[in-house]
């Protein structure tokens, strides 16, 4: 299944944050900060397009009894706008795993969780995050489990900094992103149901955007870190 769970106008302003991204990187302003992040400068371009592209996907897993479908429209929460699709004899709402919000993050979660040996301040670093977004997280109607676009990065870069300031980056987009899916996705599963949502997305729609810029501010953090540590 395709189609993109973001109005255009916020497309267009990821879209503008990975150029701006790129940009920081051809200027090797942050290279030692990717590196100390465990992953490659080169890479990390590729990385932040294959998760705006994979936002795209959504696989599907399982498939809820039917009820009356939101169709055909967007829906506000939080200043985002999200795309609901266009419902033809929709069988009920399907459940499925966003590979740009879910399947490229818990990959890049791993390897970089056993590239620093960050096991368990990775354990405790997701927790506080899951905790604070399930409190968070609320059921929008025809979209499903959303969360307040800045609530994942912003915790996540304060668990990072308590819990490992040398490695804040690496854990900050460990905790984001596995801490989001857990709290905001999993532990809201048993909430789906009457939502009336054509498609409900682990790590897509409603935790794809805190996800993605959890992503932008992770790499953000080194300087930081390196600077406090320095003094």
């Amino acid at each position: 299944m395709q189609y993109f769970p973001i109005a255009w106008p916020f497309l267009l302003i990821l879209g503008a944050l990975v150029l701006a991204a790129f940009t920081i990187i051809e200027l090797q302003i942050l290279t030692t900060a990717y590196m100390r992040m465990g992953i490659h400068p080169r890479y990390v371009f590729t990385i932040l397009l294959m998760s705006i592209l994979g936002s795209y996907v959504n696989i599907p897993v399982a498939q809820l009894p039917p009820e009356r479908m939101v169709s055909d429209t967007t829906v506000d929460f939080f200043g985002m706008e999200y795309v609901v699709p266009k419902v033809e004899r929709w069988p009920g709402t399907i459940i499925a795993v966003n590979v740009g919000g879910a399947v490229i993050p818990v990959l890049l979660s791993l390897y970089l969780a056993v590239n620093n040996r960050l096991y368990w301040r990775s354990i405790f670093a997701i927790t506080v995050v899951a905790i604070i977004v399930n409190h968070l997280a609320r059921p929008v109607h025809g979209v499903g489990i959303s969360v307040p676009i800045f609530v994942p990065p912003l915790v996540a870069a304060g668990a990072a900094m308590l819990f490992s300031l040398r490695r804040a980056p690496a854990l900050a987009y460990i905790a984001g992103s596995m801490g989001t899916l857990i709290g905001a996705d999993l532990l809201n599963l048993g909430r789906i149901q009457g939502l009336g949502a054509p498609i409900a997305s682990i790590g897509g729609a409603g935790t794809f955007d805190g996800i993605f810029l959890t992503g932008i501010i992770a790499v953000l953090l080194p300087p930081v870190g390196q600077a406090r540590r320095s003094r």
